[in-house]
């Protein structure tokens, strides 16, 4: 197995999954008492979200790659960014690695293409569903046609996770908002959480049409290349 490299605290709400995903899904491929060997680089979010907020996409690039750095002299095999929105800093560390760094964006492409689904949703922070680095990567590198909500609804999302649930504030009224939200997205066939934070608000079975959880998606992939060399069989997740 080899050891699976983490840059999380962003935030920790969502890290805190990240590490119960990848044991629980060590634990049901190799059984019992096993789990998943991994590193985890921390970083203080507020830190990560004043410099995002202001634009200073340079500092936080150094900060990505001195912990990916880190993470790989300390004998991480593979690594992951754990949030979407960093993605934008996955060119910058990619170059500072000689091991593997895991897209979330490819996590989530995989499993679209699984279900033969094309015209997807795409909800996430601010930076996420405006910028080119996440979008552009799924529409140029997948062939998908990603749908983002108006802006008025891009601004109550970003709300939603700055404001709330990266403090762990679980509302119903904001699970109900977001669901209002994706039911005003024309005729998608399927909507990607792309923000680590949004599956703790929203679950598979709120809707009708699939939900793309990118956190357990991009574990799920982390485990599968983890594993690769000691698998039998694919991984399914």
């Amino acid at each position: 197995m080899k050891t699976i490299g983490l840059i999380g605290g962003m935030s920790w709400e969502s890290s805190r999954e990240y590490y119960r995903y990848l044991n629980e899904m060590v634990k049901e491929k190799l059984g019992e008492p096993h789990s998943c060997s991994c590193i985890l680089y921390s970083l203080d979010f507020a830190e990560i979200k004043e410099l995002q907020h202001r634009g200073s996409w340079q500092q936080l690039a150094a900060k990505m790659v001195e912990a990916a750095r880190k993470l790989e002299q300390a004998g991480a095999g593979l690594i992951l960014i754990c949030a979407n929105t960093m993605h934008k800093l996955a060119p910058e560390v990619e170059k500072s690695l000689q091991v593997p760094l895991v897209h979330i964006a490819d996590a989530a492409a995989a499993e679209i293409k699984n279900l033969k689904l094309n015209r997807v949703g795409l909800l996430g922070t601010r930076f996420t569903m405006e910028e080119d680095f996440y979008r552009k990567r799924l529409e140029k590198k997948h062939g998908m046609e990603i749908i983002v909500p108006e802006k008025a609804e891009r601004e109550e999302i970003h709300s939603i996770i700055y404001q709330e649930l990266i403090s762990g504030i679980i509302k119903k009224s904001s699970r109900n908002k977001l669901l209002r939200i994706i039911e005003d997205l024309p005729e998608v066939e399927g909507v990607i959480l792309g923000c680590t934070e949004l599956p703790l608000l929203l679950e598979e079975d709120d809707l009708e049409i699939p939900l793309f959880d990118t956190m357990k998606l991009h574990a799920g992939q982390a485990v599968k290349l983890a594993l690769k060399q000691d698998a039998a069989q694919a991984w399914d997740y």
